[in-house]
C-alpha cells in the first residue's frame, strides 16, 4: 500500500482515522507461509506465519527448512519457476518446528530482474492437513459404507442359511443337523463382529484409554477366541508367554482388536496355503528389552511376495478379494502407532509370515 487511506469511523463521515501499512506488514497479516527464495534455494525472506511455524530459517535452504533434507525436493515447484518463469503448484509433505507433519499446498510466482530473469521466487504456502484429514475421513466413510453393505449382505445370507438348518433340525428332532446349522450362525455373527469392529477402529480417532494388563492374557484371550476356529481348520494354534512379563498400561480393547486381526490373518494364510503340512498359527508374548516388550503372531501358511508387503497396511487392500475388507491390517497399524510402538515383518511366498509388534512397557 503506497499512501495513506482514509477510513471513515461508523457513525460519523466527516471523522476520519488515518492508517498506514507497508508490504511486510500486510505479508505477515496473510494466514499462510511466505517466503522469497534465490536460484539456490536459499531463503531471503519470511512472513510472520513462516517463522511462527518454522522458526527463523532467513538464510537457511528451503529443503532443509521443511524437510531436513540435504538434497532439493523432487518435483521442485520453485525449481520449475526458475526454470521457466512460470507459476506452479504442488502440495508437499513437511514437518513443522515443532516435529508435527502436515500437508501444504504450494504456489510460486517468479520475481523478474529489469533484464526480464527470475530474480527470485516467492512461495506461498497454505497448511492444509485438516482439509486433508477430513477428505480422507470422507473417503474412508464412504468406503466403510459400501464395504459394510456389501458384507451384511453376505453375512444375512449366511445367517438365513444358518437359521433355516437349525430350525430343520429342531423340527426333525434332529440335533446334529441343528448343530451344523448354529456352526454356520456361530460363524457369521463372528464375521459381522469382526467387520464393524474394524471399520469403528478404521473410521473413528477414539482416545486410547489405558489399563494395567498382563500381556500373557491377552494372548491367552486370542487363543481361546479362535480355538474351535483352528481345530475345525485341523490348524495347530499355539501360545508362547513369557511368565516372567510384568503388567503393562495398554488400551486393551484396540490391542485385542490388534492380536485378533494378526491371528485371523494367520488362520486365513494357513488355510490358503497348499495341502500336506501341518499347519500352525505361534501367538507370543515375551520381553524384547529392558524397555519394551513384544506381541509375535507368526505363521507357516501362504506367505507374501514384495509387492504385497509394501501395500498390506494401505487401507482397502486385500489379497482376499470379496472377502476381505483391507482394513484388518490397516487397524492393526493404526493400534501398534498410537501406542508408540514399531512394526517387523518377515515374509516370504510359500513361508509363510511373522508379524513382531514391539511396545514401551508403561
Amino acid at each position: 500500500m503506497s499512501g495513506p487511506s482514509q477510513l471513515p469511523k461508523d457513525g460519523d463521515s466527516a471523522t476520519s482515522v488515518e492508517f498506514k501499512l507497508d508490504a511486510t506488514q500486510i505479508l505477515d497479516l496473510l494466514p499462510c507461509y511466505i517466503s522469497i527464495q534465490d536460484r539456490n534455494f536459499r531463503i531471503l525472506f519470511t512472513n510472520r506465519q513462516f517463522k511462527v511455524d518454522f522458526g527463523d530459517a532467513a538464510g537457511r535452504f528451503c529443503y532443509s527448512v521443511y524437510k531436513g533434507s540435504g538434497n532439493v525436493c523432487p518435483n521442485c515447484p520453485v525449481e520449475k519457476t526458475f526454470r521457466d518463469k512460470h507459476s506452479h503448484v504442488n502440495e508437499e509433505t513437511v514437518q513443522l518446528s515443532s516435529g508435527r507433519i502436515c500437508q501444504i499446498l504450494v504456489q510460486t510466482t517468479p520475481i523478474l530482474n529489469n533484464d526480464g530473469e527470475v530474480a527470485a521466487v516467492i512461495e506461498m504456502s497454505t497448511n492444509v492437513t485438516e482439509i486433508k484429514k477430513s477428505q480422507k475421513e470422507l473417503k474412508t466413510l464412504g468406503q466403510s459404507v459400501t464395504l459394510l453393505s456389501h458384507g451384511i449382505k453376505n453375512i444375512l445370507e449366511g445367517l438365513e442359511g444358518g437359521a433355516y438348518v437349525v430350525d430343520e433340525g429342531l423340527k426333525d428332532n434332529d440335533l446334529p443337523l441343528a448343530k451344523k446349522g448354529w456352526n454356520i450362525v456361530n460363524k457369521n455373527i463372528f464375521e459381522i463382529t469382526d467387520v464393524v469392529k474394524n471399520i469403528l477402529y478404521s473410521s473413528k480417532n477414539r482416545p486410547l484409554k489405558y489399563e494395567s494388563v498382563s500381556p500373557g492374557r491377552l494372548v491367552e484371550d486370542s487363543i481361546a477366541l479362535f480355538k474351535e476356529k483352528a481345530a475345525g481348520f485341523k490348524i495347530q494354534l499355539i501360545e508362547q508367554i513369557n511368565p516372567d512379563l510384568p503388567d503393562v498400561r495398554l488400551d486393551i480393547a484396540s490391542v485385542r482388536q490388534m492380536l485378533n486381526n494378526l491371528t485371523w490373518n494367520g488362520l486365513q494364510a494357513c488355510l490358503n496355503h497348499k495341502q500336506g503340512i501341518q499347519h500352525a498359527v505361534v501367538i507370543k508374548a515375551d520381553r524384547y528389552d529392558d524397555a519394551h516388550f513384544l506381541f509375535e503372531v507368526a505363521d507357516n501358511g501362504i506367505g507374501m511376495d514384495k509387492k504385497t508387503r509394501r501395500n498390506i497396511f494401505e487401507e482397502f487392500f486385500s489379497t482376499k478379494g470379496s472377502a476381505g475388507t483391507g482394513l484388518g491390517l490397516a487397524v492393526v497399524e493404526k493400534v501398534v502407532n498410537k501406542h508408540g510402538g514399531r512394526i517387523e515383518i518377515d515374509s516370504a511366498r510359500g513361508k509363510g509370515s511373522r508379524f513382531t509388534i514391539i511396545l514401551p512397557i508403561k
